[in-house]
């Protein structure tokens, strides 16, 4: 068996009970989620979804023990429903045994759909009750009708007075950190709300007896990879924070979200595409030369590479987070594409087809056709949509930029279409 010395501090100094846990007042508080039940006496099935490090594992097993239930812990990554099966042959081999039983299913999303059915029926009937932790959103990750059966409770990355509070721990059980306001303040920060990542950076520094201040704390210290994963439901959320930053013209908050992802390892080129969508579909018109700024950084990146191509992506966000901003292209095109959807029986005029052959010219093809140059407006003003479509008003620019530009020149061809007709 491990010594208190041998295990890691994060299984050391994990809470007995569940008001030793540091954080997450609005579960544990006097008026939070976990406290009624418990106060209930009727253990409910449960999920909890959070950032990694913020004690859903803790709170699970605390959960069970405030219930004097069994805790039988679970891997998603580890274990499929066979191993489940055994479980549930186990529990109902001994009927008599009122003991209660939480099975506590870690990395709950790792199972696919039909896995996650498995649990439905014991679930149903109470052969256990279920606790299930997650760090991917439940909505994606989750089928429905397990998801019916769960209650979510949703955990945040730790506060500066949790993370606090476990140092404080950690001291009164062991001893005091050697270390300044400064560097205490800088560890803390290198945590990023993740309390187990903390205990494993003092595992690093727990033996030094000079007081280190932040520089040196750096010394001992290697500085956290940034909490992103390209392919999970994070890149989602900062690709989203730096597309809306960038369409409510927040150049600072822009480059935040751009620095962000690039420090998470997301790649450039997909960055630097992201920003072409930015420019069609937020600014459009409202200035044409946007699209090309950001055509020219993706260019300038695939030319220098990094670092210094990623300073052309960030001068783009600011020029992209800074241009008037219109997105009547994008919903133009929408009602032009929802349009030809349901009118695509409709053929084009004839008067604007071509009649290469003898027959479509005696079918009426082309006739009447007025070549536009040859007017002397430069404009006929004939109608291009077919015969029994009214015509349809689809892009209607607005009084920013230069689509006050695009404004008048509508305007001016309106007025030349209705002299004519």
């Amino acid at each position: 068996m491990m010594t208190k010395e041998q295990k890691p501090l994060a299984e050391t100094l994990r809470p007995h009970a569940l008001e030793e846990i540091a954080g997450q007042e609005h579960l544990l508080g006097k008026n939070g989620i976990i406290t009624r039940i418990v106060k209930g006496g009727n253990p409910l099935s449960i999920l909890l979804w959070g950032p990694p490090g913020c004690g859903k594992t803790t709170l699970a097993r605390l959960y069970a023990k405030a219930f004097n239930a069994e805790f039988l812990a679970f891997s998603a990554v580890f274990q499929g429903t066979a191993d489940l099966k055994k479980v549930v042959e186990e529990i109902k081999k001994h009927p008599l045994l009122q003991t209660r039983k939480i099975i506590f299913v870690d990395e709950i999303h790792r199972f696919n759909k039909q896995q996650q059915d498995a649990f439905l029926p014991y679930v149903e009937d109470g052969t256990f009750i279920l606790v299930g932790a997650t760090t991917e959103n439940p909505s994606f990750s989750l089928n429905d009708a397990l998801l019916s059966r769960l209650r979510v409770l949703t955990l945040h990355t730790l506060s500066e007075t949790a993370l606090e509070a476990i140092l404080a721990r950690y001291e009164k059980e062991f001893h005091p950190l050697a270390l300044s306001p400064d560097a205490r303040k800088a560890l803390i920060h290198m945590a990023q709300g993740d309390g187990r990542y903390l205990l494993n950076l003092v595992e690093s520094i727990q033996d030094v007896t000079e007081t280190l201040d932040a520089p040196q704390l750096g010394l001992f210290l290697q500085q956290r990879a940034a909490l992103y994963d390209k392919h999970t439901e994070q890149h989602h959320n900062l690709i989203s924070a730096l597309h809306k930053s960038v369409r409510g013209s927040d150049p600072d908050a822009a480059l935040y979200w751009l620095a962000r992802m690039l420090s998470g390892g997301e790649s450039p080129q997909f960055l630097a595409r992201r920003m072409i969508r930015m420019a069609v579909e937020d600014i459009g018109l409202a200035d044409p030369e946007a699209l090309t700024i950001a055509l020219n950084a993706w260019k300038a990146y695939d030319q220098l590479g990094s670092p210094e191509g990623e300073l052309a992506l960030a001068q783009a966000i600011v020029y992209l987070a800074l241009a008037p901003k219109s997105n009547t292209i994008y919903t133009a095109f929408s009602a032009a594409q929802k349009l030809a959807k349901e009118t695509s029986n409709l053929n084009p005029p004839k008067i604007i087809l071509n009649a290469p052959t003898s027959l479509m010219k005696e079918l009426g093809f082309g006739k009447n056709y007025s070549y536009d140059h040859d007017t002397p407006d430069g404009f006929s003003g004939q109608n291009y949509f077919p015969d029994n479509l009214p015509r349809p008003l689809l892009y209607q620019p607005i009084d920013r930029g230069f689509e006050r530009e695009m404004q008048k020149r509508l305007v001016y061809f309106a007025k030349l279409r209705a002299r004519k007709q």
